[in-house]
């Protein structure tokens, strides 16, 4: 299938409706990073998602957009909340994978010289890799209330503060899920998980302030220039992937019975009103709770590790939740469609929420001027703090872009690095890395992505977010 695209203006790009289409695919993104046979494969799925029954205006993709399973990573669609579809594949295998950055008090040169010994003291205390176990070993019923109750859990058992609930996307906590649809086989793999890393582009990261570009914001989310930061991505774990991996096998097989032909067996997908649909959306809902009962867990152990090695106390380190937003969901959210309110199921894969200022979604602290959008890039670039617009809404259901996006696949990355020593190459600029799986330097090397910046531009430069602060790593430790 050849996709034709065609510029509508500087960011925005237009898949025409053609063929089983049902809606036009939209695309934003410059045009040099539209170019070249990367970007042939997730063309094909935006206009393949466009096919779906019940999409609502467009099958869209930002421009961090590359290959996925079934979506495009990148990818964003609303679907009719009573007549059209939930996808795992629309979601991803890594639920609610996502982004939490908090604040301090202190200024880069005043951790620069301990900051090895604090790299150094991340990774022993967080566990990463593969497979990875913490000391955090639960019973079934225990995960089932974590399942339940998200970051909540957390916070009860003295693992953060209860206002960290305000900065959390959802509190922390989607109030459909329901532990008793997931696998015994789920269930397992979340008792021995929480509180660890993972792997691949997962990461905790030590940052600074680099640049300011919306005063006002940055003053409301506690940004200021050369202020040390802490960035953690992570997500759901092996519980995520299991529930993916078991929900795909399962509508693999009942979407032959709904009476239309899908063009990629990776869409396979259920109605959202049917118990088929509404178990996954359930079951979805447990992993995105895991995931950040997960988040705030790592972030309270890394702020433990920053008082113990610095040798202060909380008020001088002065760590608070700026914001945990999640990529790789599926929601009930409700948005304005030809100027009536409509119920909708937004998948966003590879996306982040976008809500703009007065959306009662947001906590009474960003009401008056919106959501933070959380942008990291990758270990030796920059990463970004964008904040939700109006045009968002009007848009793209609320979403924009959630990081850089890989232009190189993980195979092509170690090819690319051989001979090269990428902890030097990051050393020298000053950023101290610490990892665990053997290639995972060569996968996750600055070059196997696009340049975050050109990203970042993209969504700014359309209306979708808005540039706050740009911040730049110090020391990273990777999965």
């Amino acid at each position: 299938m050849t996709i034709t695209v065609k510029k509508i203006d500087e960011y925005r790009w237009e898949v025409p409706k053609t063929g089983a289409m049902r809606v036009p695919g939209i695309i934003y993104s410059t045009e040099s990073m539209l170019a070249g046979s990367p970007q042939k494969e997730p063309l094909k799925q935006v206009a393949n998602v466009a096919t779906l029954p019940g999409i609502i205006k467009a099958s869209l993709a930002m421009p961090d957009m590359h290959w996925g399973y079934g979506f495009p990573i990148g990818g964003v669609a609303a679907f009719d909340w009573d007549s059209g579809v939930i996808s795992p594949g629309g979601v991803g295998y890594d639920i609610n994978c996502g982004v939490r950055l908090a604040t301090t008090s202190l200024v880069e040169n005043e951790i620069r010289p301990k900051l090895r010994a604090l790299v150094d003291s991340l990774f022993q205390n967080i566990p990463s890799g593969v497979g990875s176990t913490g000391p955090i070993k639960l019973s079934i019923p225990e995960v089932k209330k974590v399942l339940r109750n998200g970051s909540r859990w957390a916070v009860s058992q003295g693992l953060g503060d209860t206002s960290d609930l305000d900065f959390t996307e959802d509190g922390g906590c989607m109030e459909n899920a329901d532990p008793d649809v997931l696998s015994p086989r789920a269930l397992e793999r979340g008792r021995k998980q929480l509180g660890t890393l993972g792997s691949g582009n997962h990461f905790v990261e030590i940052g600074v302030v680099e640049n300011i570009y919306e005063p006002e914001a940055a003053k409301v989310f506690g940004l200021f220039e050369g202020q040390v930061t802490l960035m953690l991505h992570s997500g759901s774990r092996g519980l995520g992937y299991q529930v993916c991996d078991d929900f795909l096998a399962f509508m693999t097989k009942h979407v032959k019975k709904l009476g239309f032909e899908l063009p990629d067996r990776q869409l396979a997908c259920a109605m959202i009103q049917s118990e088929e649909g509404m178990r996954y959306y359930n079951a979805m809902a447990c992993a995105a709770n895991y995931a950040w009962a997960n988040r705030q867990i790592l972030m309270h152990r890394s702020r433990d590790v920053f008082l113990r090695v610095l040798g202060m106390g909380p008020g001088d380190l002065g760590m608070n939740l700026l914001y945990d937003v999640c990529h790789n969901i599926a929601k009930k959210e409700t948005h304005v469609i030809e100027g009536k309110a409509r119920t909708v199921c937004v998948h966003r894969k590879g996306a982040t929420r976008s809500f703009p200022a007065g959306h009662t979604a947001l906590c009474s602290e960003y009401q008056p001027i919106g959501q933070p959008v959380i942008i990291p890039g990758d270990m030796g670039t920059a990463s970004y703090v964008l904040l939700g617009t109006q045009k968002a809404m009007e848009e793209t259901f609320g979403s924009t872009c959630h990081g850089a996006g890989r232009v190189l696949s993980r195979k092509a990355a170690k090819k690319a690095s051989k001979g090269r020593a990428i902890h030097r190459e990051l050393e020298d600029k000053g950023i101290f890395v610490r990892w665990t799986g053997r290639s995972t330097l060569a996968e996750e090397m600055p070059e196997a992505y696009k340049d975050v910046s050109q990203v970042v531009e993209a969504v700014h430069g359309a209306g979708i977010s808005k540039k706050v602060a740009r911040l730049k790593p110090i020391g990273v430790i990777k999965g």
